[in-house]
């Protein structure tokens, strides 16, 4: 009898795809789209960052194998991705691939100091607006890419993108058993090669790895003078890869419902970055189309999912790597392209939403989108965005600050009631409100109703003081409340030289 409480807790902690074999289906079938969406996908950011697909593929091995057990949102998919190819490329390019793999290593150590000087809280000052101009950008990035993907290419194409986004679209109508996605490419891979179709295919982009990658240390000199060059690169990699890693796990929570602690991911990101540089792999971060592969298409909810299609994609290349090569691209193309409509947040567009929105509130999202379709950064977007966010909101709330006066009866005081926040944006306004010249000999400043947040502010309250007392007329302060009182007590008389 005593055994019975312990068995049942040992069965809450037990994951879902052991005890539901629903679950196991979806995040088995789930990992294997993914792992197939991510072979071209892996070529292609190789070929961006100038080193062998193979390196690209192993990346996408490791990060996937690894974040799956130290990540901190469940079902994220994180691989090989274009933004780090485009900060790493200059590396590679001028030093080889020696100091790229180092500047991998670097990197994630950085992710792993600022994951866990807390990094992630800073998601908190990213506004809604910049994550809808995220979400949306990173729609019209992926469709872009795919739009390449069409160009110059026989006829056959077409009707094949056209009969994969009819089964996209219609088969989970009928049945959600397999996922659309693989029925997709398995049926138009079969289609192609019994009819002898010459269309472009997996196998055209590069050649797959035969064999699983050994670890190693980066070929490079261990010498200042290497740290020197690698690390503005890594730096801006662990910037990149956090942000971008961050706003995806986001969009997963809001997508599942779930929590996720973004401080482990954070880490897990560093950690993972760290094991793909030592096995040779050019560095990733979380990828938002295969992401929403796994969780909105797909249906996956679980770390099964992220770690099988890390799994899926070694045995795919290495296995299977003549049958992978003959799956068109037209087949991966429609997944892709159904990725990007399931991602675009339509709402926001919607006309009855911009009639309703605040034009600042649209600037910001157009900006974030503008900003990375022209770079196609996504860091440069959401700080853009976010910087734009805080400069609309400054000028909102420095217009919140309010001064009204009153005089007493007999003429002897005059009390100002001052209302709203105090900073450097409002508190600048506050010199001109007071009539210096014609005030009785007593002020009273009235600051019950408003709050201190800044030295600029009390350096404003101190030039009022110093105003008045120079026509010989006494200020008092009253009304603040304790943070306001305490930065006031301290930095009052403290800010102009004597």
């Amino acid at each position: 009898m005593s055994s019975s409480p312990a068995r049942a807790s040992l069965a809450r902690l037990r994951p879902d795809w052991l005890t539901d074999a629903k679950v196991w289906r979806t995040e088995v079938l789930a990992g294997l789209v993914v792992a197939l969406a991510l072979i071209p996908e892996a070529i292609s950011f190789s070929i961006i960052a100038g080193v062998d697909p193979a390196i690209g593929l192993f990346a996408s091995f490791t990060m996937a194998v690894t974040i799956a057990i130290v990540g901190g949102r469940r079902a994220m998919i994180s691989a090989a991705t274009g933004a780090v190819a485009l900060v790493i490329a200059p590396l590679n390019r001028e030093h080889g691939l020696g100091y790229l793999i180092a500047a991998v290593i670097l990197a994630g150590v950085i992710q792993v100091i600022m994951g866990a000087l807390g990094v992630a809280k800073l998601m908190r000052f990213i506004p809604r607006s910049v994550m809808v101009g995220f979400v949306n950008a990173l729609a019209v990035l992926i469709f872009m890419t795919q739009v390449s993907e069409l160009r110059n290419v026989p006829w056959a194409v077409y009707p094949l993108l056209a009969a994969g986004l009819f089964l996209l679209v219609f088969l989970p109508k009928i049945t959600a058993v397999v996922p659309a996605p693989l029925v997709s490419i398995v049926i138009l891979t079969a289609v192609t090669v019994a009819a002898g179709i010459a269309v472009p295919t997996v196998g055209d982009k590069g050649e797959l790895p035969s064999s699983l990658p050994t670890p190693g240390l980066p070929d490079v000199p261990f010498t200042p003078d290497t740290l020197t060059t690698i690390a503005p690169y890594a730096f801006a990699m662990a910037l990149v890869g956090l942000m971008e890693s961050l706003m995806t796990a986001k969009l997963v929570d809001d997508i599942t419902d779930t929590r996720s602690d973004k401080t482990r991911e954070s880490i897990g990101q560093g950690i993972a970055n760290i094991v793909t540089g030592f096995f040779g792999g050019m560095g990733g971060c979380a990828m938002i189309g295969q992401t929403m592969i796994n969780v909105k298409v797909s249906g996956a909810r679980t770390r099964l999912s992220t770690f099988l299609a890390g799994a899926f994609l070694m045995v795919l290349c290495i296995v299977f790597g003549p049958v992978v090569s003959d799956i068109p691209m037209a087949a991966l193309v429609a997944v892709m392209v159904m990725v990007c409509f399931a991602t675009f947040d339509w709402h926001s567009i919607a006309p009855a939403t911009l009639r309703r929105m605040p034009v600042g509130e649209i600037a910001v999202m157009v900006i974030t989108v503008v900003c990375v379709v022209a770079t196609h950064n996504l860091a440069v977007g959401v700080v853009a965005g976010s910087v734009t966010a805080m400069v609309i909101f400054a000028r909102r709330v420095a217009h919140h600050a309010e001064v009204t006066a009153r005089t007493d009866p007999d003429g002897t005081t005059v009390v100002y009631r001052v209302t709203g926040a105090l900073f450097f944006a409002s508190a600048n306004e506050l010199v001109g409100r007071f009539a210096y010249a014609t005030d009785p000999d007593r002020v009273v400043i009235d600051l019950s109703a408003a709050h201190v947040w800044d030295a600029s502010s009390v350096a404003v309250l101190d030039a009022i003081e110093t105003k008045y007392a120079q026509r010989g007329k006494t200020v008092e302060i009253t009304g603040l409340n304790d943070p306001s009182a305490a930065l006031h007590g301290r930095l009052s008389g403290e800010l102009t030289g004597s």
